[in-house]
């Protein structure tokens, strides 16, 4: 059984599109998946007994980090904590030995959650190889673009370089550039490319010259190390709430989902101050990001809600609430068909997507 990286769809200029749909695949296939799960379970059962120490699934937590896109265990706090929550998964908290009954189920679960996550926000793996980037800088745009962003740089007193690096991080990929606030970017191409700067006084002509040989310097740098970035894109402007709210079989299982979620009186009443968890109960089924994730989001739903009057905790009956949040929704589609809100994210992939993870079955297998 081989194994190979995550499944994509070409997209756009030599993108790939990551869905997940070759997890979900994988996992609801229950032949393919067992299969998956015996050769998986067989080659971390290093001493044969049937069950996985804590050692044994070491691998399997680090190939789940991989495909997440975590650096290696050990660099970084967060992400070490993150490692640590997997592990947990598989272990229920304790340090037992797992059998593989438990590791299918836990490994299920991980896969399922990941392929939800890529079917909600496709992540675009692009190869930037410094031809994007050349082209932007001999190009019509480069100088009125360039000098738009230095207008819009805030930094009295500050250096040629500091004006240097806050105009890299206002590239986008589409222009050529990585995430130049990615510490990976930064510390590997744009300090590098930098070097042993000579400053000079700050004006938009020498700005702009000194800016062009920097991109100049990083297009070289990316024609010999292209590097791989995971682009994704979301534009929320109100159309996943009007399916929703469109369908009205759909709406009211969402929402006999979504007030099992609250607590209930003894009369059967919800107070309406659990109407937002409500909502986050709903969001994925609206297409809407979780509460908390965006912070633009998060505005417009607490207008909504100030708009409203619904934040009291009065209680009311279980139609009541069911109307409340459909009333909710319908706000902020509206809120959102007049002003849309798009968010992108980069992020520079370190081999998950570029080589083969040794988590995930090829479709051959």
């Amino acid at each position: 059984m081989e194994s190979v990286s995550l499944k994509s769809k070409k997209v756009g200029d030599g993108g790939q599109a990551i869905d997940g749909s070759d997890i979900m695949e994988l996992v609801e296939n229950k032949q393919v998946f067992g299969n998956f799960v015996d050769h998986k379970f067989q080659e971390l059962d290093k001493d044969g007994d049937d069950k996985l120490s804590v050692k044994e699934l070491e691998p399997a937590v680090a190939d789940i980090g991989a495909v997440l896109g975590l650096p290696a265990q050990g660099s970084s706090p967060d992400s070490d904590h993150i490692y640590s929550e997997v592990l947990n998964e598989f272990t229920h908290g304790k340090h037992d030995k797992v059998s593989k009954s438990e590791f299918t189920e836990v490994l299920s679960d991980i896969l399922l959650g990941m392929a939800a996550g890529l079917k909600r926000d496709p992540i675009v793996i692009l190869r930037i190889d410094g031809e994007d980037l050349l082209e932007f800088i001999n190009g019509p745009s480069f100088e009125p673009e360039v000098i738009s962003i230095y207008t819009q740089i805030d930094l009295p007193g500050g250096s040629m370089k500091d004006h240097i690096v806050k105009a890299l991080e206002r590239l986008s990929v589409e222009q050529g550039m990585p995430p130049a606030s990615d510490s990976w970017v930064t510390s590997n191409m744009v300090e590098p490319a930098l070097g042993e700067y000579h400053e000079q006084p700050v004006s938009q002509e020498t700005f702009l010259m000194e800016f062009k040989k920097v991109a100049q310097s990083l297009a070289q740098h990316l024609k010999e190390h292209p590097v791989i970035v995971g682009h994704s894109e979301n534009n929320f402007d109100g159309s996943g709430i009007k399916r929703l709210l469109s369908n009205k079989f759909e709406l009211e299982k969402t929402l006999e989902a979504a007030i099992k979620t609250v607590p209930r009186d003894r009369s059967g009443k919800i107070s309406k101050e659990y109407l937002r968890v409500a909502l986050d109960a709903v969001t994925a089924s609206a297409g809407l990001p979780p509460i908390g994730a965006i912070d633009e989001m998060d505005k417009v739903e607490t207008e909504v809600f100030k708009m409203l009057q619904v934040d009291e905790g009065k209680m009311v009956k279980e139609e009541e609430f069911k109307k409340l949040l459909t009333e909710i929704l319908g706000s902020i589609m509206l809120q959102l068909e007049g002003n849309p809100i798009s968010v992108s994210t980069n992020s520079v992939v370190h081999e998950p997507f570029s080589s083969s993870s040794s988590l995930l079955p090829s479709s051959n297998s």
